[in-house]
């Protein structure tokens, strides 16, 4: 059998039927039960994860709470001192990543929608890292070379035709075995047919999957993890 995600459910690939049969009631039950399996998802990020839904368009972008928990236990592994994060959306991953953060360590988060700002705001100061995060509002492109770094871990999960041009701009300032964790890398499955030539984003990340599996800067793992999550160790 072959998997192809496909929003929460995956689409299961018969080899034989040469078929696809979407067992989304499956995936719900995997989801569910490793969620249940665990660690507990803090009350704070539950009610953001409410408040997202209720009020903001494309709450679908939000870090899902399983992956949340990895992006907890990733930055608790690695205990960072800086993390940068390009992309905010309403700060669901900038906490899961502020968990793991030494007693004076710092994340910069940066986005440039300012509708989003009241939210982070809300969230970041009612969480326990709220001395430890700093947001910055604009583009990626202009906030990045006023950031010295260096950091040890970096989250990127942003306009996706940038994403090269994030990587370029994080890499000089990572730590020498830090992480780069790039979100939505499978892109809806999309990334494994040939792309519509109008489709940027798809193209975009179909070029950033073979960049990175080729750069020996990094060492990397793609994996099949929601939406496709990116893990670039820097050498």
């Amino acid at each position: 059998m072959q998997f192809q995600n496909s929003k929460n459910g995956f689409l299961m690939l018969d080899q034989k039927m040469n078929n696809p049969k979407f067992t989304e009631a499956l995936s719900e039950q995997w989801i569910n039960y490793a969620s249940n399996h665990s660690e507990p998802i803090p009350e704070i990020l539950i009610e953001l994860e409410r408040e997202t839904h209720q009020k903001i368009l494309q709450p679908r972008m939000l870090s899902g709470p399983l992956q949340g928990r990895l992006l907890s236990l990733i930055s608790h592994l690695i205990n960072p001192v800086s993390i940068i994060e390009i992309g905010t959306y309403t700060g669901y991953a900038t906490l899961c990543l502020a968990e793991g953060l030494q007693e004076k360590g710092i994340i910069h988060t940066i986005d440039s929608n300012e509708e989003l700002v009241p939210i982070q705001q809300h969230f970041f100061n009612k969480s326990a890292f709220k001395c430890q995060i700093k947001r910055y509002l604009g583009a990626a492109v202009e906030v990045l070379p006023e950031l010295s770094g260096p950091f040890d871990l970096a989250f990127i999960d942003a306009d996706k035709v940038n994403y090269t041009i994030y990587f370029e701009m994080l890499l000089p300032k990572m730590k020498k075995g830090g992480l780069i964790i790039s979100d939505n890398v499978l892109w809806s499955g999309k990334v494994i047919k040939k792309a519509d030539p109008k489709d940027e984003s798809t193209i975009a990340l179909q070029h950033y999957n073979e960049k990175l599996k080729n750069d020996s800067r990094v060492k990397t793992v793609l994996l099949p993890f929601r939406d496709g999550l990116t893990l670039s160790w820097v050498c």
